[in-house]
């Protein structure tokens, strides 16, 4: 490994988000590892293409393993890195699930830790949703988390990240535990667009059109009105149509995508304002509604949903990407990931930190 390259332990690696911000930074993983196949294999098939762009990369071969971190958390007694990395199953603590204490899941944000414990970096990072850092629910998780942190030699930073405010064209809200030895803490990371943060129509227009090869991988779920529509005063907000997936403006961020993606909880694009073509067909809809107008039987061809191309732009993922399983696995691996350039962002923080 090349002098100026810190090693990472990756853990829930997932597609690897987290994990192409950190490389993209300058480090190298050691070790990654993940449950879902079909995750992995993207990890690893992505990895080729990113050592062909990523110089410190030369020389190393690595893939993503699929296992338990139960089933393979000994092993890491031999791993040597500078960093451990990665976002547990997060599901347990979601506002988007049943924010369940007892989810078998939850366990894995203890898991990461012993991790930690066994391979005794210099750092840690540890990833989750914005709920386990700001819902009183967990208010006593969080402080039992830092405290074995601090058990372990770590001081800790809790960092909550808008991923809209590192370039990333969603405004996704994650929380960052961080841990680092002798008594440090890190601060976050510098904000490079909170100001004007990139909207959903800068980057769909900076993909092929839509059907065209490099943005052809449409979703089959059809966009149908909902018979008694939901209003709020946004026409971006309620339920105008069936199924979750709601309809995106193209001069804001996303929302979070979800990782239930692929069927009818697709975000929803118009196509025709898109390509330039008149006004808002949703905002001119949502207006009828709330003039009295009656809901409508069938919607305008041009209402889609986003490819998966799509997503992964909106998400912040590189263009060589090398996606692998089927559509609905695509679009969960999509969904579930770090935004790589919020992962570069905390990355880059640890530049000058570690020894």
């Amino acid at each position: 490994m090349a002098s100026q390259s810190k090693a990472f332990v990756s853990l829930y690696s997932g597609a690897g988000g987290l994990d192409i911000g950190f490389m993209e930074a300058g480090f190298v993983p050691s070790f990654a590892v993940d449950l879902d196949p079909m995750a992995a294999a993207t990890y690893s098939y992505s990895y080729k293409r990113l050592r062909d762009r990523l110089p410190h990369l030369v020389g190393h071969e690595h893939h993503c393993q699929v296992a338990d971190l139960d089933d393979c958390i000994e092993s890491l007694d031999s791993v040597a890195a500078e960093l451990v990395v990665g976002g547990p199953p997060c599901q347990g603590f979601s506002v988007a699930g049943k924010m369940d204490p007892t989810d078998p899941r939850s366990r894995h944000v203890w898991r990461f830790l012993d991790a930690v414990e066994r391979v005794g970096p210099e750092a840690f990072v540890m990833e989750n949703v914005k709920a386990l850092a700001v819902n009183r629910r967990w208010a006593g998780l969080l402080e039992g988390l830092r405290e074995k942190a601090s058990q372990l030699g770590y001081t800790t930073s809790v960092l909550l990240l808008n991923a809209s405010h590192y370039g990333v064209p969603q405004a996704r809200e994650r929380m960052f535990l961080i841990g680092l030895r002798d008594d440090e803490t890190l601060a976050a990371p510098r904000e490079i667009s909170k100001e004007a943060p990139p909207t959903v129509g800068d980057a769909l227009q900076g993909l092929p059109p839509w059907g065209m090869p490099g943005n052809d991988s449409k979703c089959n779920a059809i966009v149908t009105p909902a018979r008694r529509p939901v209003l709020r005063r946004s026409p971006f907000a309620g339920m105008l149509f069936n199924g979750a997936g709601r309809p995106m403006r193209l001069d804001m961020p996303a929302p979070t995508l979800p990782a239930s993606m692929g069927g009818n909880r697709t975000p929803i694009v118009d196509q025709n304002h898109l390509d330039g073509n008149g006004d808002c067909w949703v905002t001119s809809y949502h207006a009828h509604l709330m003039d009295g107008g009656e809901p409508y039987s069938a919607l305008p061809d041009f209402l889609r949903r986003i490819t998966i191309e799509e997503a992964a732009r909106i998400q912040g993922f590189p263009p060589d990407m090398e996606w692998r399983g089927r559509q609905s696995a695509i679009y969960r691996q999509i969904g579930n990931a770090v935004p790589p350039p919020l992962g570069k962002a905390v990355a880059s923080t640890f530049k000058g930190t570690l020894n």
